[in-house]
């Protein structure tokens, strides 16, 4: 059973610019009617709403862009070009400009399906995740035909974890468009999230069926069991043809899903080149945050050292379990079996923490941390107990010990070269770059093993380590010893946590449907030769300089 991980890699159409993990695709530009090749001198308005279309539709973006700025300069005024050039400053990163024009575009034609559609692909840059939702179900309620919206609308209820309106708007998409690849593909991605696996590689095998080159349907199809009958997918992933013409993103899933296939049948040499591949290319697109990440985590240590939060007279609080660690550390797993009980809820990946103690240092704010983070936990559920798994959380955890009451703190950890090997297979989303550096994450794995030891030094008492090996060997004696530390009563479930039916949005979602096992333990001595660069860091270290022997 593989460890956890953060989400997947987001689903993106067309222009992939978006940081967000909801794909918000330009809407297909059908306008460009009459197409006009020579543009005389003096063009009307309509000769040039024409030119720019062609070259949009035709992808030449920075001459649509000219021709829209034209078009806007000489007083027109056309609710289509605002909306059309709205997503072409979205893509170039000028979130208020795009803004700007797609509500003018709305302001011109309130009953403009595609312009409130494009403004949620914006709204969603902006971080205005309920706005974008309110503007998507505007374009449905003004064209109930619409599939991309509906779509997106599932994509924005996946990503706030509510999977069961996510299914049924993504159901809505294919039932109004039977022919829709990417909407078969984030079906697919939804039902391997709840646990239907079979069902989830039907609906991804649909969607290659559908649209053969779509590369990140591949990826996704390579985290899930395959069988003989899915030989011509797994051909076609293989040619060198696939590769031709395809974006450097889509050749990162493409390379990311042929290791996984390699890996799957036993041949690490082979998947080892793949993952090089992959990561190389991915780490161009997205340069590494170790350094970041490393510089954050030294700052804390030395403000945890000094800071005092406000600590008055406080009521009693519920219970809070932080889960912390590096990803592919055992935390899904962990989150599984602690959920089992009845009234535990699980917050997942959620930055809260953070969230509240950047609130908490406003000027003239009184609010304590602790209340401040339990009112958006509030928000959330009316439990009593939750577990928290924002595993960067670990660069806090002096905080947390110190300032937030019936707080206790759960440390994975496990072989770092196994760990490290499985991060770089994770193929993760933003936030966890470094992954694409063996280096890097030798680092950060480093860094942060480091500073939870200085806090575990000062905070002993509220602080558990688990180590994931342990717990996949012997799940009997090491699940009771967690669970007589928390201070819970024994219930047998605990020891099988391939049971919980809980919705699983992480890297894990497949591997934590099966009974606990140690399948994955010393799987870095396959990829030995491809681990030197990390093993070159990790043995100048007094702790792991014989981690190879």
């Amino acid at each position: 059973m593989e460890p956890s991980a953060e989400q997947d890699q987001g689903e993106k159409k067309v222009y992939e610019v978006s940081t967000f993990p909801v794909p918000f695709p330009l809407g297909e530009i059908k306008e460009n009617i009459t197409i006009n090749t020579k543009t005389p001198s003096n063009p009307s308005k309509e000769q040039i709403i024409n030119q720019a279309f062609k070259f949009h539709s035709e992808g030449n973006i920075q001459q649509a862009e000219k021709y829209y700025q034209y078009f806007i300069d000489r007083g027109f005024n056309d609710n289509r070009v605002f909306s059309n050039y709205g997503v072409i400053l979205k893509n170039l990163g000028k979130l208020k400009e795009a803004e700007l024009y797609t509500r003018k575009a709305i302001k011109l034609n309130p009953n403009y399906a595609k312009a409130y559609y494009d403004l949620a692909y914006i709204l969603i840059d902006i971080g205005k995740v309920k706005e974008a939702e309110i503007s998507l179900l505007k374009a449905i309620k003004i064209n109930p035909n619409f599939a991309d919206a509906y779509l997106n609308l599932g994509e924005i209820m996946r990503y706030i974890s509510k999977l069961q309106e996510a299914e049924l708007y993504t159901r809505k998409a294919i039932e109004i468009n039977p022919n829709f690849a990417d909407a078969y593909l984030n079906l697919g991605k939804i039902l391997r999230y709840i646990g239907k696996l079979q069902e989830a590689e039907l609906s991804v095998i649909k969607a290659i069926e559908l649209n053969p080159d779509l590369a990140k349907a591949y990826y996704s199809l390579s985290l899930l069991k395959f069988s003989d009958e899915n030989k011509i997918w797994k051909d076609k992933l293989f040619s060198e043809s696939f590769l031709n013409k395809k974006s450097q993103k889509d050749q990162v899933n493409i390379y990311f899903a042929r290791a996984n296939i390699l890996h799957k049948e036993k041949k690490y040499e082979d998947s080892s080149k793949c993952l090089k591949l992959a990561n190389k290319l991915k780490l161009y697109l997205q340069p590494s945050n170790a350094n970041l990440l490393i510089n954050k985590s030294k700052v804390l240590l030395i403000q945890s050292d000094k800071e005092e939060i406000n600590r008055k007279e406080l009521r009693k609080y519920p219970e809070s379990i932080f889960i912390v660690g590096m990803p592919r550390s055992g935390s899904t797993l962990l989150e599984s079996i602690l959920s089992l009980r009845n009234d535990v809820h699980d917050l997942g990946e959620i930055n809260i923490l953070e969230e509240s103690l950047l609130e908490c240092k406003k000027p003239k704010q009184e609010i304590n941390l602790a209340e401040l983070y339990w009112e958006k936990v509030n928000h959330k559920t009316e439990l009593n107990i939750t577990t928290n798994k924002w595993l960067y959380n670990y660069q806090y955890a002096g905080i947390i010990a110190g300032n937030i009451p019936n707080a206790k703190i759960i440390h994975c950890y496990r072989n770092p070269l196994d760990n490290i090997l499985s991060i770089y297979r994770a193929h993760f989303e933003q936030g966890n770059e470094y992954s694409s550096s063996l280096v890097d994450c030798a680092n950060v794995y480093l860094n942060q093993k480091e500073v939870m030891s200085k806090y575990k030094n000062r905070f002993r008492s509220k602080i558990y380590d688990l180590n994931y090996d342990s717990l996949v060997k012997n799940p009997d004696k090491e699940i009771k010893s967690l669970i007589n530390w928390i201070g819970w009563d024994w219930q047998e479930s605990y020891l099988s946590p391939h049971l919980n039916t809980r919705s699983v949005k992480t890297r894990s979602n497949v591997e934590v449907r099966s009974p606990i096992n140690s399948k994955s333990i010393g799987g870095w001595k396959n990829y030995k030769d491809m681990l030197k660069p990390a093993i070159e860091i990790l043995t100048q270290t007094n702790k792991y300089q014989d981690i190879t022997s």
